[in-house]
């Protein structure tokens, strides 16, 4: 019987993740760089523009700010090392340490950042280095 139970069953699919965070569009005038989608990533994240672009700009040592939607870099800045610091960004403000989920809110209480998970209900704090 158990055999053709597991006949019955259907085929186990590849599961993709459902989360993805966007690639930068922009591009290089100059000595800046303009980056068109960075309040798009931001609501993907789910975090407010204000502490993404905080982050960027200070990992990426460079003078920046928003304009009309669109963040203006100081410097000649190519596409991949901003993706890379965005990925850091998620990998420290917006996955949960315990599940490994992307559905999380921050909160802040003073100079404590507070990330709650809303899968698995797991709480952590963190001092902001931004």
């Amino acid at each position: 019987m158990l055999k053709a139970a597991r006949s019955e069953l259907p085929e186990i699919s590849q599961e993709k993740d459902r989360f993805n965070i966007p690639k930068v569009r922009g591009q290089i005038e100059g000595n800046k760089t303009i980056v068109s989608n960075f309040s798009q990533i931001a609501d993907v994240l789910n975090r407010k523009i204000s502490h993404l672009l905080k982050y960027v700009l200070k990992e990426l040592a460079t003078p920046g700010n928003m304009r009309k939607g669109a963040v203006i870099f100081g410097s000649k800045i190519p596409a991949s090392k901003i993706n890379e610091k965005i990925n850091q960004y998620a990998e420290e403000f917006v996955f949960c340490k315990e599940c490994s989920k992307a559905d999380t809110k921050m909160t802040q209480e003073g100079d404590i950042y507070y990330i709650k998970c809303q899968v698995c209900g797991a709480r952590y704090s963190f001092y902001s280095k931004i």
